[in-house]
């Protein structure tokens, strides 16, 4: 077995999970041998205590935070039970009708039953997730709905199973920070997105490098933190991957009360264009 290049992980702990809590089971050490075990399993677990956390009053989640109440309206409860994020791309991403969005790291389906409506029946959404408990949860919560545009995908954000130039629109909440490539998110994102085609992604990013035993540990990872990426290198690969028009749109601390190495982290949100030629 190829060993990790993140070397040894400190181990996971049970209520990890991105900006938000979600309880599971012990991880073994074998599975930690690399960074989208640890997250695929987690947020397998979110996937798998969505019911109970959507009727929990005692826990935040991240539709609580970011998402109005007339989006909130329209969305199954496991749905937002399953809500881990540190934005809301969607709701800043005028979708228009007819369009083609694609959401990386889809969950139990939230932004993409809001795309949904935005788009209309003569548009479509596809949410790509790598893990099969979410992609079965937003199954569900689509039959509930009785949404017919929106399809979910088994896929890595890595290597996006789209065709090229096929997407009008990118949203990503959260989720570029848990991979392992983000130059390559970022490659497959100008891929799939049509000429003139943009992304929204909401992310976390760092004001500086964070400490070592921070982004060795598998926690702060499916939290979305061990792998953020300074904002200047985050940056730099949107410009490399050959997007222009690149628009910050909202940058502000994540743990705005913190003195720690916390202190460091920043929620982000970003808008950038594939040129038209």
């Amino acid at each position: 077995m190829e060993k990790s290049p993140f070397g040894i992980l400190t181990p996971i702990s049970a209520d990890a999970a991105c900006c938000s809590g979600a309880n599971d089971a012990e991880i073994t050490n074998a599975q930690l041998d690399s960074i989208t075990a640890a997250v695929q399993h987690q947020y397998g677990a979110l996937a798998t205590n969505a019911a109970v956390r959507a009727t929990d009053g005692s826990i935040v989640k991240a539709t609580d935070k970011f998402y109005s109440d007339e989006q909130r309206s329209v969305l199954p409860d496991e749905a937002a039970g399953a809500s881990a994020g540190c934005g809301n791309p969607v709701g800043i991403a005028d979708a228009l009708p007819g369009e083609t969005v694609l959401d990386l790291g889809s969950g139990g389906g939230i932004d993409c039953f809001l795309a949904a409506k935005e788009v209309g029946p003569g548009g479509h959404v596809i949410g790509i997730d790598m893990t099969p408990r979410m992609i079965e949860l937003a199954q569900k919560n689509a039959a509930s709905l009785g949404t017919e545009n929106v399809v979910f995908k088994l896929g890595h954000i890595e290597s996006i199973p789209q065709p090229d130039n096929t997407v009008d629109l990118v949203i990503s909440n959260c989720v570029i920070a848990l991979s392992e490539q983000k130059d390559r998110v970022f490659s497959e994102i100008h891929r799939i997105l049509k000429p003139g085609g943009r992304f929204v992604i909401s992310d976390m990013v760092t004001s500086h490098a964070l400490p070592a035993d921070v982004q060795a540990s598998a926690t702060e990872w499916v939290a979305c933190v061990g792998g953020a990426a300074v904002m200047s290198e985050y940056l730099e690969m949107v410009n490399d991957a050959g997007f222009g028009n690149v628009d910050v749109i909202k940058s502000v601390p994540s743990y705005p009360d913190s003195d720690d190495w916390r202190s460091l982290m920043i929620n982000l949100t970003l808008r950038a264009f594939k040129p038209a030629s």
